[in-house]
């Protein structure tokens, strides 16, 4: 790209991070998108930024419309990374609700795994308009499938949300049940609250809620994940392991984990596998910090480049297991509709802020301390096990509204 394109390094970093920029656009907007359009307009948004966004990559003659188009898949990510994962909440059973969360990293997963595949063997050029292809076929796709019954209810679409949900369920079954805890849970919220107020997550009821919310994905990003997604390559690099067999051995490990992920999230529960992924993202990185510290004095060079794959794996696993998507599940569990867009919209820009953090400070710490970095993703873990223990519910087995219910008594 930067031979064809006579890019400049400062030009090129600069096209590498303008997508943290984009994803805080785009989070700022998610949830009043959500709210306003419903999760299927939301959806049709972000795919056609996405769609945008890969076309004037493709087809990118300067460094300008590369910036341009990073900045709406930007965009794009930022609003999806939250209304796919409230959709799928809202229209979920509750007994496999996990499940269908967890099928949605181990897409995510997948597609990580076959896009470096796919760029390994052609053009920045080919590869973008590639990309495209997926966000046709979603952006067709969502003529096909329901709004959410639980939006529609919120908004007073009663016979549509009935509609949606036995469209969901299928024909033969009977979802009076369901229906009914649904349209007295939306009743009696819309009598307590007339709108989502910004100001209302700040009430006393709530503070569960986003501190539990906002905790996660601090400790989601903050942890590192951001250091080891977008920098593998430097730390193989570092380390002395093959920097092509390092990703390929990791994306298939994330690809085995995520299918894992699916069938242990609801046999386990959230809070059991937040728990033992917090412990494996503290260790993984712990085993990477040692990695560089032996290696800085020199002790144990012939080992340090597969103890360093070790603990970059551990970390990884502990990412597809239960702390790269588990918490945004959670977060649209807990938080009751009415304010829901609000609270997705701090919760958002908070994670993506974290991101932006991590992924500038990454270099400046690794530079500093190759070990040293990988020792604070492991402390700032640590700290989150405490906090799993102590504040994370566990919402496997129950409906939305119980959920909701319960925890903002």
């Amino acid at each position: 790209m930067m031979a064809g394109l006579n890019l400049s390094l400062a030009e090129f970093s600069f096209f590498g991070s303008i997508l943290t920029i984009g994803g805080l656009v785009g989070a700022a907007m998610s949830g009043k998108l959500a709210d306003l359009l419903g999760r299927r307009g939301a959806l049709w948004v972000s795919n056609s930024f996405c769609m945008t966004g890969w076309l004037m990559i493709a087809y990118s003659q300067a460094a300008w419309s590369l910036d341009i188009g990073r900045l709406f898949l930007g965009v794009a990510a930022g609003l999806s990374c939250y209304v796919v994962p409230v959709y799928i909440v809202e229209i979920a059973p509750k007994q496999i609700r996990g499940a269908f969360t967890a099928v949605n990293a181990l897409v995510m997963s997948s597609s990580v795994s076959i896009t470096f595949l796919v760029g390994s063997a052609t053009s920045w050029k080919t590869l973008a308009l590639i990309s495209t292809v997926p966000c046709v076929l979603e952006f067709v796709g969502l003529f096909f499938i329901p709004e959410s019954p639980r939006w529609l209810s919120r908004n007073g679409r009663v016979k549509e949300s009935v509609a949606a949900l036995q469209r969901l369920r299928g024909n033969n079954t009977n979802i009076t049940k369901e229906a009914a805890e649904i349209k007295i849970y939306m009743e009696n919220l819309q009598e307590e609250f007339k709108e989502d107020c910004f100001f209302e997550l700040f009430k006393p009821r709530y503070s569960r809620v986003i501190s539990v919310g906002i905790g996660l994905l601090v400790l989601q990003q903050l942890g590192g994940l951001s250091g080891y997604t977008f920098y593998m390559s430097s730390i193989f690099h570092k380390s002395g392991f093959p920097n092509n067999i390092g990703v390929s051995i990791t994306s298939a490990v994330q690809l085995v984990t995520s299918i894992l992920g699916l069938v242990i999230v609801d046999k386990y529960g959230r809070r059991s596998l937040l728990t033992v992924a917090t412990v494996m993202m503290c260790m993984g990185s712990l085993i990477t910090g040692l990695s560089f510290l032996f290696q800085s004095y020199a002790l144990l060079n012939n080992y340090t480049p597969i103890s360093a794959l070790i603990g970059v794996l551990v970390f990884f696993v502990s990412i597809t297991v239960g702390i790269g998507g588990i918490p945004w599940v959670m977060v649209s569990e807990m938080t009751p509709i009415n304010v829901k867009g609000s609270a997705g919209t701090l919760c958002n820009l908070t994670s993506w802020s974290c991101n932006w953090f991590v992924s500038y400070t990454f270099n400046f710490l690794f530079q500093w301390s190759t070990s040293g970095v990988f020792f604070i993703y492991s402390i700032i873990s640590g700290l989150g096990i405490l906090f799993v223990l102590k504040m994370v519910p566990e919402t496997r087995g129950r409906s939305l509204e119980e959920i909701q219910a319960d925890i903002t008594r």
